[in-house]
């Protein structure tokens, strides 16, 4: 039984009269998703990015790492907040940080979306929301794109911060302000 799975569980048993399990069949059914915590070791995935290649997020330690997930490509909020995150790109590199953007759209839509805004990092393709559910990224009621939340990484691979809520135009300022103090700048 995975951490996530447990915590899920003792949530629901202490904030109801269930017991043990019926506890366990609400979490299963029910899909209770955890956020993941800072300090837990980020899990390792891979994913297609806009341009078909592999990206596996364990390359990616010895720095830090925000993936921001978000609903879909082209739309307003997350045009503002992808394209934010590009202004402030080179700012964010300069910190040892390394930048990727997740939602379910396929490649050619991604791609799409980074050229037309000349985004610098990568989209990652979560076609099904696995990477999402691996993290514990809420999941929009009906449409089941992913709710707009980022996860922050230190180069250990643990996570310094889950973004539960995010405001597409100050996130990135947001972001360079918990590197900053990650490493100690702030």
């Amino acid at each position: 039984m995975s951490v996530r799975l447990v915590r899920a569980l003792l949530y629901v048993m202490k904030k109801s009269k269930f017991s043990s399990v019926a506890a366990l069949l609400v979490v299963l059914f029910t899909q209770v998703v955890m956020a993941i915590s800072a300090g837990e070791v980020a899990p390792d995935f891979s994913a297609k990015n806009q341009d078909g290649k592999t990206i596996n997020i364990k390359d990616q330690r010895g720095k830090y790492v925000l993936m921001f997930f978000y609903p879909k490509d082209e739309t307003p909020g997350c045009t503002k907040q992808a394209c934010a995150l590009r202004d402030q790109y080179a700012e964010i590199k300069k910190m040892n940080a390394v930048v990727f953007g997740i939602s379910r759209q396929d490649e050619k839509s991604h791609k799409a979306f980074a050229s037309k805004h000349k985004l610098p990092f990568d989209l990652l393709v979560d076609a099904d929301g696995t990477i999402g559910r691996l993290y514990g990224v809420g999941s929009m009621p009906v449409v089941g794109f992913s709710q707009r939340q980022s996860i922050l990484i230190g180069p250990d691979g643990k996570v310094i911060r889950f973004y539960e809520t995010v405001e597409p135009e100050t996130h990135a300022g947001e972001v360079l302000k918990d590197l900053k103090k990650a490493q100690g700048k702030s």
